[in-house]
């Protein structure tokens, strides 16, 4: 670019008229000046798009059981990534099974991040996830590896990708005020009162709160006492892109389960600037009834053998916590295990094999729900990329990114990946950076 810009530059000056009233000295001068005025154009220009080269990091999700940790793995032993969890039980210490966490094996083979940071006891929030997982990015881009985001958890990955509200932090005073307002309520049990008074308070969102949901319902109680106004009112940063990429974006959202959604209108991509990131995202679905079938036999996996779920709810249950009691016994799996446990024990430990074959077809019925609504929520999510996670992903999948720019993904063979991995070079400060757009 700059040896065309000095050539054109070259012409110009050969056409450039001079005559005894204009010297040739000043004629030559000129030309110097307008050459340096030219470099300096170009060399600024090259310094903008320097600035405005931002760093990648992959995001991989879709419905539970979809593959995410298979294609999370490949590709960071491919690109010398490290892998954060965007999954809100994977947090949990000794929640293995029931979480679908990633080996131990797989863990010393790659990097992973935000497993096993809390004990089932602890309340863990998006707030949290936000502060954390953005922390990890820095420190895996820092070391010149490449961070993929991994998890089904939407809220999750929206605060993720686009920031999280300015809401208020509640002072020491106002916590200690708002828990012992609902320490007695909470104590009781009474948890249909405790939404009324924070409904009272401002807040008519609280009574659509999940039952026994008390560290939200503490969170709106808080938020309305330090700034007087309830959670909604705080304007939340994906919103604002949703309302500024306008109505032309919702046209594109019906997709079907199993297609791969490559549309990205142009105020979309004007908006995506405005991110910290680049952020490359990618959707695993697959036809409903092979997505359903594939959940269904993973539960069935999940209760089989000694060290399944069920000895995982036990221990939960052995710790003096209860089924739906806070964000860990209310995770899929664990509160109906947990349930069924408690029933069996209120029957001396017996247990007939109707009230085994119940408690498995409500674990799968509440895993195709969720998985239901991923795949609803997802849709409204157009930065994503969807593939189709039915087929091997030893076949190739030639995604469109944007309007000229293609990405292969294929586990094998060698050349692919290979074109893949080289999009990725490190810069001058050791990041993994493509030389052109992703």
């Amino acid at each position: 670019m700059l040896n065309n810009g000095v050539r054109n530059l070259h012409t110009c000056c050969l056409r450039f008229p001079y005559t005894t009233e204009r010297p040739l000295l000043r004629a030559v001068s000129y030309r110097r000046t307008r050459r340096r005025r030219l470099l300096a154009t170009l060399c600024s220009a090259a310094a903008t798009a320097g600035k405005e080269r931002k760093e990648k990091v992959i995001v991989i999700s879709g419905p539970t059981g979809a593959g995410k940790s298979r294609l999370a793995m490949e590709l960071a032993k491919r690109l010398n990534g490290e892998i954060i969890s965007a999954d809100s039980v994977q947090v949990y210490k000794g929640l293995d099974i029931g979480s679908a966490k990633p080996s131990a094996r797989d863990r010393k083979e790659v990097p992973h991040h935000l497993l096993d940071i809390l004990r089932p006891s602890e309340e863990y929030s998006v707030g949290q996830f936000f502060e954390d997982a953005r922390q990890a990015t820095r420190c895996i881009l820092d070391n010149g590896r490449v961070p993929i985001v991994s998890g089904g958890t939407g809220l999750y990955l929206r605060w993720f990708i686009y920031g999280k509200p300015n809401v208020p932090k509640a002072s020491p005073d106002i916590a200690a005020e708002v828990y012992s307002e609902l320490a007695d309520l909470q104590r009781d049990e009474d948890w249909d009162a405790a939404v009324q008074l924070v409904v009272n308070a401002g807040d008519p969102r609280a009574q659509h709160l999940a039952t026994n949901d008390w560290y939200r319902l503490q969170r709106s109680y808080e938020i309305i006492k330090a700034s007087g106004s309830p959670p909604s009112a705080f304007q939340v940063p994906y919103d604002t892109f949703r309302q500024e990429c306008g109505s032309s974006a919702a046209s594109s959202s019906h997709v079907t389960d199993y297609s791969v959604d490559t549309s990205v209108d142009s105020s979309e991509e004007i908006n995506l600037k405005e991110l910290d990131y680049e952020f490359i995202c990618f959707f695993l679905s697959s036809p409903r009834l092979s997505l359903y079938r594939s959940i269904d036999f993973r539960c069935e996996d999940m209760i089989s053998g000694n060290d399944g779920i069920l000895s995982e709810a036990t221990w939960l249950l052995n710790s003096g916590l209860l089924p739906n009691s806070n964000s860990a016994t209310r995770a899929i799996g664990y509160r109906q295990a947990m349930e069924y446990l408690l029933r069996c024990r209120q029957q001396g430990g017996r247990s007939s094999p109707g009230e085994f074959y119940a408690f498995l077809s409500e674990f799968q019925k509440a895993s195709r729900n969720f998985a239901k609504r991923q795949l609803t929520w997802f849709r409204n999510e157009h930065i994503y990329h969807w593939l189709d996670a039915s087929k091997p992903l030893l076949n190739v999948r030639k995604i469109h990114v944007g309007k000229c720019t293609q990405l292969y993904l294929r586990c094998l063979p060698r050349g692919e990946w290979k074109y893949l991995c080289s999009r990725f070079t490190k810069n001058e400060k050791g990041c993994f950076q493509s030389p052109r757009s992703f």
